[in-house]
């Protein structure tokens, strides 16, 4: 047993290592707003399905980006039919992922009755609904626990979950990553391999986790498996979280994706003209300049000197959208003076 023990650490060694990846989306929270090209509030509190006692609000009420850190903030406070109100944010629509690395940079409160996660949904749920889109939860806590879960879940004729748990102070800064592929989705915290499930050709009815997910973050209160807060629990409570970054493998990276993904634009902010660096000339691409509320301002093909002319905006915050022939799309945030 110590034998294949040894074996089974040095090929799970083997595939994190192999991998050279390459950063593919990120949000570091440097802006003093949420980044509106990569998330959307989640907003609403009728439970979420688990019977959370939260209400998850829209602008800065619960949710503060400040200092390079993104602060989700759970109030006793009551919200219409709720006794409390908090944050949630996903990129759906926005970005979709299908095998990398995914990893976030957070820390927890402790307390009855909070449930903070970072986590991924399937992003065909609108049509398929839960738990047939499939679940990958890269982090969660609940309670006053020391320790960290990492879970799937699917549907395989009903409801079906397997997950580890890690043991640590949670109210420390951990890195929680997942890496997925084609066979294993494996769970790490501070590069700590503590999960792996089998995916191979979807055994088990895992079908799910080979299509794309979306990203969520946030903080509940209550619910059917952390349960509900008590006297104990100490409000506000603040889920922190530093940075998340999402690779994918530079050998599965199409000339395309890595053009795409290379890109950065400059000056930001700027004046009169938006420049873009890290595209390569081996393909076209379409630019859509939009409002921070989605209307399309303008739409235009990129020229080959890498430059957008932005005189006639206003000033304020906008996204550019860079797309390339093959549909590969990145979104930036920029801000006119």
């Amino acid at each position: 047993m110590k034998t294949l023990g040894i074996i089974v650490t040095v090929l799970l060694i083997s595939f994190q290592s192999s991998a050279q990846w390459v950063m593919i989306w990120n949000d570091e929270f440097d802006n003093s707003t949420l980044d509106n090209s990569k998330w959307v509030n989640d907003v609403g509190g009728n439970g979420w399905g688990n019977n959370e006692a939260q209400y998850y609000t829209a602008g800065n009420a619960n949710l503060t980006i400040a200092n390079g850190e993104a602060t989700f903030r759970a109030k006793a406070e009551q919200f219409g039919t709720n006794e409390y109100t908090s944050a949630k944010i996903i990129s759906k629509n926005l970005f979709d992922i299908q095998y990398g690395k995914i990893e976030g940079r957070m820390k927890c409160p402790m307390g009855k009755g909070l449930w903070p996660a970072f986590w991924m949904l399937g992003s065909n749920i609108d049509s398929v609904s839960w738990p047939m889109c499939g679940e990958i939860d890269v982090m969660e806590h609940i309670n006053s626990e020391t320790k960290i879960h990492g879970t799937a879940h699917w549907d395989n004729v009903g409801h079906q979950y397997l997950g580890g748990i890690i043991n640590t102070d949670p109210t420390a800064f951990h890195t929680f990553t997942i890496m997925w592929d084609s066979t294993y989705i494996k769970w790490y915290m501070d590069d700590q391999l503590y999960y792996l499930l089998n995916i191979t050709n979807g055994t088990n009815g895992t079908d799910e986790f080979h299509k794309e997910f979306y990203l969520i973050l946030n903080l509940a209160v209550g619910g059917n498996w952390p349960g509900y807060p008590d006297g104990t629990t100490n409000f506000p409570a603040d889920f922190v979280v530093d940075y998340i970054r999402v690779y994918k493998d530079q050998a599965e990276l199409t000339i395309n994706e890595l053009a795409v993904s290379n890109l950065n634009v400059y000056p930001n902010p700027t004046n009169d003209i938006l420049s873009l660096e890290g595209l390569n000339g081996t393909t076209s691409f379409i630019y859509s300049i939009y409002s921070l509320n989605g209307e399309k301002l303008a739409e235009s093909k990129l020229k080959i000197e890498n430059s957008i002319d932005v005189s006639f905006l206003t000033n304020g915050n906008y996204i550019l959208e860079i797309k390339n022939e093959d549909g590969t799309t990145k979104r930036i945030s920029f801000s006119k003076n």
